[in-house]
């Protein structure tokens, strides 16, 4: 562990280190959430690690683990832990028991788990044996890596992130459909990375049709690939096309064909009906469902019809924009969204953050409001 000669003078500094670990978990705990937790004495490190894939130790067991392997003793030690130790009996045992028996003697942890099923209890259980708690440090940057979690967990909806790749002039493809590629690699591979933190990738009948896209990760190691979800009203999809290839779809329809239902399924994808009252797809069902489904963040690249319905539904909660430094002209736009007849009923949203990547300008930008989709 490289943290060995790192000097901890604060619990600031503690908890951007537990936070580090944890983000060294970004691809593998889902539908837990993403836990980093070191352990210090003395402003040392003595041990340190991250929640596992689903069913296996979370961060606190891996770090106590790798003190034992160390032959350190953490009997009065501090635990930083990027989110409140789990106090009920899930796929593994409390972790706030694990943490009492090892007699620890503080634990600081960034946010209080909003899971109904621990939301303070693991703190107070600590507290109750007699190990001081300190919560709330760095917690915005603990709320950031687990967005989608903490969505779940409060709404029972993901988070939902819509991307899209556009000139300056906002053209995303020629009138023609071409576009490959608006942005440069750097631009693209960043993508990908934010492809692969998700739990789904989702698109629409147009842009399979368009594009024929594989909507797969490439250039990022992850053993859980996100689901390919498909927004297919009329279940007009080829059975050749190539997002059907590979891991299994699971493919949302609205209007019933018995003999394509048939096909999709043999090859082993799941068929949604979420029909809403214009035959079309119940975007906000299908949300609900996708909550259901354990699914903590879902990632949107889709054309301009799917992305304009998907904002107008309130289904939308960050926009990832990159723009190039190009001008295209009449083209293919972002949101298929209709005129509004007073400038006063745009859609409001914030800048989260802007950044260059490569080339490009990456803007990820979220919907005003206290949930996060637009009120």
């Amino acid at each position: 562990m490289t943290e060995d000669t790192v000097q901890i003078r604060s619990d600031a500094e503690g908890m951007a280190l537990a936070l580090a670990w944890a983000a060294k978990g970004m691809y593998i705990t889902a539908p837990n959430p993403r836990i980093g937790c070191v352990i210090v004495r003395d402003g040392k490190v003595i041990a340190a690690g991250h929640t596992q894939q689903a069913g296996g130790p979370h961060a606190e067991i891996v770090a106590m683990r790798d003190a034992a392997a160390r032959g350190v003793d953490v009997r009065g030690a501090t635990a930083y832990v990027t989110l409140e130790p789990c106090s009920h009996y899930g796929r593994t045992p409390p972790c706030s028991n694990a943490l009492i028996e090892a007699g620890l003697g503080r634990v600081v942890a960034a946010m209080v788990d909003p899971n109904p099923l621990v939301a303070g209890r693991g703190l107070a259980q600590l507290e109750a044996a007699g190990i001081a708690v300190t919560s709330g440090v760095l917690a915005g940057e603990a709320n950031e890596l687990n967005i989608g979690f903490f969505s779940r967990m409060r709404r029972g909806l993901p988070w939902v992130r819509l991307k899209v790749a556009a000139s300056l002039d906002g053209a995303t493809a020629l009138d023609s459909g071409e576009s490959q590629w608006i942005t440069g690699p750097e631009a693209r591979a960043d993508g990908h990375a934010w492809r692969a933190r998700a739990q789904a990738i989702l698109t629409g009948i147009g842009t399979v049709k368009a594009d024929d896209p594989q909507l797969t990760v490439r250039g990022v190691e992850t053993p859980l690939p996100p689901r390919r979800v498909i927004v297919d009203s009329r279940l007009e999809i080829s059975p050749d096309a190539r997002i059907l290839q590979g891991e299994p779809c699971w493919i949302v329809a609205a209007q019933a064909n018995p003999e394509q239902e048939a096909a999709l399924r043999a090859a082993g994808h799941e068929l949604i009906h979420l029909p809403n009252s214009a035959g079309k797809v119940d975007l906000p069902a299908l949300m609900r469902e996708l909550g259901r489904r354990e699914i903590n963040e879902v990632h949107v690249e889709a054309g301009s019809k799917l992305n304009a319905s998907l904002v107008r539904e309130g289904c939308v909660d960050e926009l990832l924009v990159y723009l190039a430094p190009s001008l295209i002209g009449p083209g293919q736009g972002m949101f298929d969204l209709p005129p509004l007849a007073r400038l006063a009923d745009q859609r409001t949203l914030r800048f989260h953050d802007v950044a260059r990547v490569g080339n490009d300008l990456r803007i990820m930008a979220r919907f005003a409001g206290e949930s996060g989709r637009p009120g």
